[in-house]
């Protein structure tokens, strides 16, 4: 273990003791993260709301600017990875399960209580995926591609190790690599650990809740731990065979099946109806995606909370998992250009991810709206499943989606501690098997505890509170890559 940080030991005591806590005293966790999780909504809305906007306002001023033309590497580099497979790892990293768990939940969740106007409409059909765009869409992948973006710099470019804390060098110096540094990527390491904890428990949720549909397996919470003990065996298999093997094929693999899912519902489904639903709810989310992005609601008690509940809720996991996705995107992203990486992060996922909830929100809309069926009525993890049954190849269906969940759910993981070992092994490329492995079992027994002390409610203050330091630090971490961008074009010049 001569080769981890003191990071990796300074994260492993306070992960043990939240561990230990959630263990011994579940429901006295859960309450106090019930009163943390109110506190942040209601004090910091506004700074996760200004923070997200400050994101995507930045990453399209990157992709226009005089900066577009650096290389993530050196100037000859190549391009690691061909870009089917490239892309494919965007998505196999950034949302795969989230995708599968709220593809239908939430727009109908949002079709029946909008944030604006009455429910059960068609003008609510609209707004819900207008705004199921907003929380899936360019605000989301701006974070990503901003923190990834300079990670890819200066662990290419600048040939720094692959952490937080480098980056900041340019603002805070010889700070970077002290007590301060430190400090950074702890935050950054347990963001990290909370925001792919999270979503391990959602798909831990929805496959029980498959097996249960086809299989008749009860639908609780033991089985939901054995569900992510065998799953946590599978993913550390694959971290424990580098990026090149295990998280490559999984990734292609990841993708081959969402298309097929994709394209397979998409004929089954009213597909003219959906695709009239795409474009219509497509413009209109570029049109009001401003307003959108800042909107708050301070005289209105009851929009307020569902903005709490939903956008700043969002806004703070794709903040917590800016690190783990952005260090994964960055170590695929060598030898791209600074505008060629921003366009392809920013856009193409947003345009993936909006077309995706057309097709499977726009089902199950559809399904409440002309055919009277109570498909908001279902929980999150089932409706999915629900929607199925109204369809043709129910089966095949939902064999699918199981295993589409479960290759995410290995994906998801294997690249979360892939990239914990690089966070807590000194910025390795290639962290010890057995760092990956440590991980691997705090980011599981992470997720039990959340799901033991709450569930979705317990992630989501996980989620919300691990995000706020981290946040100061992503928005530094754009600055910083600013004042070297301007360095080098400088020195580029003068020479």
């Amino acid at each position: 273990m001569e080769k981890v940080s003191k990071v990796f030991w300074i994260s492993i005591v306070i992960a043990s003791i939240f561990v230990g806590w959630g263990v011994v005293a579940p429901a006295h966790l859960g309450a106090v993260m019930d009163r943390t999780k109110a506190f942040f909504l209601s004090s910091f809305g506004w700074f996760y709301q200004l923070s997200a906007t400050f994101f995507l306002i930045f990453a399209i001023f990157l992709i226009f600017s005089k900066y577009g033309k650096i290389k993530l590497g050196a100037d000859d580099d190549k391009p690691e990875f061909k870009r089917s497979t490239w892309f494919a790892m965007l998505f196999s990293a950034g949302m795969g399960i989230g995708l599968l768990f709220f593809g239908v939940s939430e727009p109908v969740s949002h079709f029946a209580n909008p944030p604006i106007g009455e429910g059960g409409t068609g003008e609510a059909a609209k707004v819900a995926l207008r705004y199921t765009y907003l929380h899936w869409g360019f605000h989301a992948w701006a974070i990503y591609a901003v923190i990834a973006l300079v990670l890819a710099y200066y662990k290419f470019r600048k040939k720094e190790p692959g952490l937080m804390s480098v980056t900041l060098t340019p603002l805070l110096g010889r700070r970077a690599t002290g007590v301060i540094g430190t400090i950074i990527d702890v935050v950054a390491v347990f963001a990290t650990i909370f925001g792919v904890a999270a979503s391990l428990g959602l798909g831990a949720a929805q496959i029980n809740s498959g097996l249960s549909y086809i299989a008749g397996i009860p639908n609780n919470f033991t089985v939901q731990l054995i569900i992510i003990s065998i799953v946590t065996v599978l993913f550390i298999l694959s971290a424990s065979t580098g990026i090149q093997k295990g998280i490559k094929y999984l990734s292609n693999a990841n993708m081959a099946l969402a298309v097929i899912l994709l394209i397979v519902f998409l004929v089954l489904a009213p597909t003219r109806f959906v695709l009239d639903l795409f474009t219509t709810t497509l413009g209109s989310y570029i049109q009001n995606l401003p307003s959108m992005g800042l909107r708050l609601a301070p005289f209105n008690e009851e929009s307020a909370s569902w903005i709490q509940g939903w956008t700043i809720f969002y806004w703070a996991w794709w903040i917590a998992w800016a690190p783990f996705v952005g260090t994964f995107i960055a170590r695929v992203s060598k030898g791209r250009t600074v505008r060629e990486f921003m366009v392809a992060v920013l856009v193409i996922p947003t345009l993936v991810c909006a077309f995706w909830f057309a097709v499977f929100g726009g089902t199950g809309i559809y399904f409440e709206f002309f055919k009277g069926l109570n498909v908001s009525g279902q929980s999150l993890e089932t409706v999915i499943f629900f929607v199925y049954q109204q369809l043709p190849l129910t089966g095949l269906l939902i064999v699918v989606t199981l295993m589409l969940i479960t290759t995410f759910f290995i994906t998801s993981a294997d690249s979360a501690t892939f990239v914990l070992g690089m966070q807590t092994a000194h910025g390795s490329l290639n962290p010890p098997n057995i760092v990956k492995i440590v991980w691997g079992f705090f980011l599981s027994a992470s997720a039990v505890v959340l799901m033991l002390s709450g569930g979705l409610n317990a992630m989501q203050t996980a989620i919300i509170v691990s995000a706020f330091p981290l946040t100061f630090v992503l928005i530094a971490m754009s600055f910083s890559i600013l004042k070297d961008f301007n360095l080098e074009l400088k020195t580029g010049k003068s020479r």
